[in-house]
């Protein structure tokens, strides 16, 4: 760490801090990622007032909150927006962030004037999106200008409700001798943004980006200013958009919304599941549902694999939508515990509907998908699964089993193979077959 007005350097991926250049970050493993901090940003924010008091006497009565509108988001944001926060919302480019923000700023409009600065877009772009999305509202001030202090000085001259900036990563301060996008200028800009909100009280709406990594562009230290963390995905090939809190100062985190972009802009989908599992073909080999939670919600997915023979040395094994590391887990499973020869064939496993799913609850879908393919045998149409698969081969318990039993019943599977390790109750709409083991589900697929 540089002392005194020596030179200090830091990593725009990590946040990572040397005396001294370095071409590799020793923390992350980035090339080319050292930027020059400047002096006088190597300190920022400031003192908000008030001295030390005795947590006994903290105030806790709860935040209020102003619900956006849209159903979705206020689940996620956990009840709606929370005044003085701020929220980062991460995306890669044309997922449909900016939509979803006009979208919003519409609908907070009525509540208080909200303030829209496109740093990226000229007026003249941003109101023919709004025109097209029939979202123009006389309350939405819109400031086309990428410059920090201008932002600032328009929000303390309307006194805004909310303020969303568009991009943090193409604004600047005139304070930071850098370009727009670099590691000071973005730590610069978030922090003022976040400290008006703190001082001032109008929730403040950050876009960022992410990299081909799937990490949120610049400093590490962008997240941890911020409130809450709204990750946006979704394929620009496919109508669906997730949306999901990957952190949450003011509710659960990881709750998930699902939104399908359409010509009028992005329409929430009321029932994912059902939405996920349209196109699904009953009968075909390879095919299987999960039941997986997406924060306190349940939702059906449907896991397709292809297990075929491979005409190279080493097979190939492709995985969308789950880990690759967790995908060779089960293999390796599948192969020691049921004896099945999977060395010489290529195995591809695909969540339809472009969602990612990391709940180690899929992994007896996923198993009873690969050997569906492997056997050429297709499963019952009705039947939904969930349960860890562990590696010497049993299924281990998973939380709110009969939350996901009810659900998986509302959408017509009557018959849900769960772990043995489990609390169940009468009513929940659908038979329950118990599964220990990766042995007793083979027998439970293809039994006559």
């Amino acid at each position: 760490m540089a002392k005194g007005g020596g030179p200090l350097f830091e990593c725009t991926a990590c946040g990572q801090r040397s005396s001294k250049w370095v071409g590799r970050c020793p923390a992350c493993g980035g090339w080319n990622t050292f930027e020059e901090v400047p002096q006088h940003a190597r300190t920022l924010g400031s003192s908000r007032g008030g001295g030390a008091i005795p947590l006994t006497a903290a105030e806790l009565a709860d935040a209020p909150r102003w619900p956006v509108g849209i159903a979705g988001l206020d689940r996620v944001l956990g009840g709606g927006l929370v005044g003085g926060s701020a929220i980062l919302l991460a995306g890669e480019p044309g997922v449909g962030k900016s939509t979803l923000l006009l979208q919003v700023a519409a609908r907070l409009a009525p509540v208080g004037p909200v303030l829209y600065v496109s740093a990226e877009e000229s007026a003249r772009q941003v109101a023919m999106r709004a025109h097209r999305l029939e979202v123009v509202h006389d309350g939405v001030l819109l400031l086309a200008e990428p410059g920090v202090e201008s932002a600032l000085a328009a929000a303390a001259s309307a006194k805004p409700a909310a303020i969303i900036a568009d991009s943090v990563q193409t604004m600047y301060s005139e304070r930071v001798p850098a370009v727009p996008g670099s590691v000071t200028q973005v730590r610069e800009v978030a922090s003022h943004l976040v400290e008006y909100a703190k001082r001032q009280g109008p929730p403040v709406i950050l876009v960022g980006h992410v990299t081909k990594e799937g990490l949120v562009a610049g400093p590490k230290s962008l997240e941890h200013l911020v409130d809450v963390v709204l990750e946006f995905g979704g394929s620009s090939t496919h109508p669906h958009r997730t949306l999901r809190a990957t952190k949450n100062r003011f509710g659960p985190a990881m709750e998930l919304a699902l939104f399908a972009m359409t010509g009028r802009g992005l329409e929430e989908v009321a029932n994912p599941s059902a939405a996920l599992l349209a196109d699904r073909t009953a009968g075909a080999p390879g095919s299987a549902v999960a039941v997986v939670l997406e924060g306190s919600t349940p939702l059906l997915v449907e896991v397709q694999a292809l297990v075929a023979r491979s005409p190279y040395a080493s097979p190939r094994r492709v995985a969308q939508g789950v880990e690759s590391g967790r995908l060779a887990l089960l293999l390796a499973v599948l192969e020691k515990r049921l004896g099945v020869r999977l060395g010489d064939r290529d195995v591809f496993v695909n969540v339809a509907g472009g969602i990612e799913i990391d709940e180690p609850a899929a992994d007896l879908a996923i198993a009873a998908a690969l050997l569906s393919s492997l056997r050429e045998r297709p499963l019952r149409s009705d039947l939904a699964l969930f349960g860890e698969v562990g590696l010497l081969g049993e299924v281990r318990g998973v939380t709110r089993t009969a939350e996901r039993v009810r659900e998986a019943a509302a959408l017509g599977f009557n018959t849900c193979a769960v772990p043995s390790k489990g609390s169940f109750s009468a009513g929940l709409g659908a038979t329950v077959l118990v599964v220990e083991d990766l042995v007793q589900l083979e027998k439970l697929l293809f039994q006559p």
